[in-house]
């Protein structure tokens, strides 16, 4: 395997690479700010400059020093290269280059949202020089309101040009140009064209300085404060690999992570801001059950008692067949083989289906690759494959009837001549899912519901359960590709609800199917079998940054 030497460091490499991309895959740092591997190559920032000892092929193929200093990310990588970023040329330009940027660069680090995660605070420390030599009054650049949701501070951008070429490559939508010449050249969009495509909130988390902010994010919390979770898009089929900031139990952000195979490093608008009904003042957190017509708050072990006499009663007074469950493709695989699981104990003909999968218009490819995804929850296919094999584990010989669809489960409640008297829904949708048809459809059937957010059916409901949304939780999503993921639970469960796996197990005990037990993800995923012992795919360990700074203890 080739090799090149970066600074005394041996870095291996495969392929046709730069420079700047082998250390970077070997884990050695060199400052750049206009290479981003998603983007085109232009070599404008010049800050990765080095000397760079290269085979000549017109002497036999012996290193010689290239006279001049290169860009690390715009040169090939050869066997045998020697690259030197330490010397005092290749350092001299890096303090060359950050006294440049840093000339009118205003000096507002503790009021910027940028600072602690911002590469130009980050280099100025690392390669700039301690104090600056310019005297003359800085030029000031104006902030504008860019967008829906980016908010451009023109002072403070560098001119890499990585927010041009997205909207250029990515998206090919070029809200975003270079305007005016030498000093007074600035980030700005076109006249009249707002920068308004399904990707604008990228161009913020590609910005390496703090000139394209967040206006959702502008002023909430300091980034050193926010714990970073790796979860899954939870809103839609994308299966998009993410990070959830939060404090306190607080989420105040959601951003991409790097997956070349899922999302590549972007992530759609809809998912970077639709988390908010998680944090909704409408959210569920009181157990109730029905009594004389009306509902009655009830603590939790009387409202699961209250569901497993329910169940109970239906199966006595009517026989095999007369349960059913219904569960959301907002729920996880583990939640949907237990809550399936739970029916087919109690009732071992019980229906199984899958809830509302909601659909707004088709699937959209950018230039770039990324796609958005008309399916608008994020585990139809895996809520399928979990109660198929609930259904495959009853009967080993072959599966026993079917799961069946929304449509399908609507008109078996509809049909006069069914058999089913008790049903278990859940909801979890960041929306209302219920229509007047389905709630006609239940009739007067005793209706276990676990939800997060109040519809229609709420207060029509024998037994209401507090269920928790995808951030609280841990589990795993089948994606539309078919790819299952993990993701980690990132914030604590609101006060008053529970996981759904958690109610199921609820609901074993409070069925007398089983003892009281604690929801536990590798217990289950090991009672599932294979596919989700060996095909999860999980996130990838994220090693810890240290500091520059020192710090001290007082």
């Amino acid at each position: 395997m080739p090799t090149i030497t970066i600074d005394g460091k041996e870095c291996e490499f495969e392929g046709k690479k730069m420079i700047l991309q082998v250390a970077l895959e070997n884990g050695y740092e060199i400052p750049h700010y206009c290479y981003h591997p998603g983007l085109s190559i232009v070599a404008s920032c010049r800050i990765c400059l080095a000397e760079v000892e290269a085979p000549n092929p017109r002497d036999e193929g012996k290193l010689a020093l290239i006279p001049k200093l290169v860009p690390t990310c715009q040169t090939p990588a050869a066997d045998g290269m020697i690259v030197h970023t330490q010397s005092p040329k290749s350092i001299a330009n890096q303090k060359a280059v950050m006294e440049y940027l840093l000339i009118n660069h205003p000096l507002d680090c503790p009021v910027c949202d940028q600072a602690g995660e911002c590469h130009l605070q980050d280099y100025s420390y690392r390669y700039g020089r301690s104090e600056s030599r310019f005297e003359e009054d800085k030029i000031k650049q104006p902030t504008k309101d860019i967008g829906p949701h980016v908010k451009l501070y023109s002072d403070r951008c560098i001119m890499c040009s990585r927010c041009v070429r997205f909207t250029r490559e990515v998206t090919e939508t070029s809200e975003i140009g270079v305007f005016g010449r030498g000093a007074h050249e600035q980030i700005d969009v076109f006249p009249g064209k707002a920068l308004d495509n399904e990707l604008s909130g990228n161009v913020v988390d590609i910005c390496p300085v703090g000139a394209l902010l967040d206006k959702d994010f502008l002023f909430e919390q300091r980034v050193w404060f926010l714990k970073e979770t790796p979860s899954i898009d939870g809103i839609t089929a994308s299966g998009d690999n993410i990070s959830i900031h939060q404090n306190e139990g607080q989420i105040y952000r959601i951003k991409p992570r790097e997956n070349a195979e899922v999302n590549k490093w972007w992530i759609s608008d809809e998912i970077r801001f639709g988390w908010k009904f998680v944090h909704s003042d409408d959210r569920l957190t009181k157990t109730k059950r029905m009594q004389l017509g009306e509902h009655i708050d009830a603590d939790w072990p009387r409202a699961l008692e209250a569901a497993g006499e329910g169940f109970k009663d239906a199966i006595k007074q009517h026989g095999a067949g007369s349960l059913a469950v219904m569960v959301s493709p907002m729920l996880s695989c583990e939640e949907a083989y237990l809550l399936g699981t739970l029916v087919r104990s109690l009732d071992e003909e019980a229906t199984l289906a899958v809830g509302p999968v909601p659909v707004d218009g088709e699937d959209k490819t950018f230039p770039g690759g990324y796609t958005i995804y008309a399916e608008k929850c994020p585990n139809a296919r895996g809520v399928q494959r979990a109660l198929d094999l609930v259904l495959s584990d009853a009967d080993k010989r072959k599966k026993v009837n079917k799961v069946l669809s929304f449509e399908d489960f609507s008109e078996a409640l509809a049909d006069k001549e069914s058999n089913i008297a008790a049903v278990l829904l859940t909801g979890n949708y960041p929306s209302p899912w219920t229509t007047k048809e389905f709630i006609k459809a239940l009739g007067k059937r005793f209706v276990t519901l676990i939800d997060t957010l109040p519809t229609d059916l709420t207060p029509k409901v024998d037994v209401l359960l507090p269920g928790a949304t995808w951030a609280e939780k841990t589990g795993c999503f089948e994606n539309a590709n078919g790819r299952i993921q993990h993701f980690e639970q990132a914030i604590p469960v609101l006060e008053g609800a529970r996981p759904e796996g958690q109610i199921a197990l609820d609901l074993f005990a409070a069925s007398r199917v089983a003892a009281q037990s604690i929801f536990n993800i590798d217990v289950v995923r090991d009672v599932m079998g294979d596919v989700f012992v060996t095909n999860v795919h999980f996130p990838h360990e994220v090693k810890e940054v240290e500091p520059d700074m020192a710090y001290v203890e007082l």
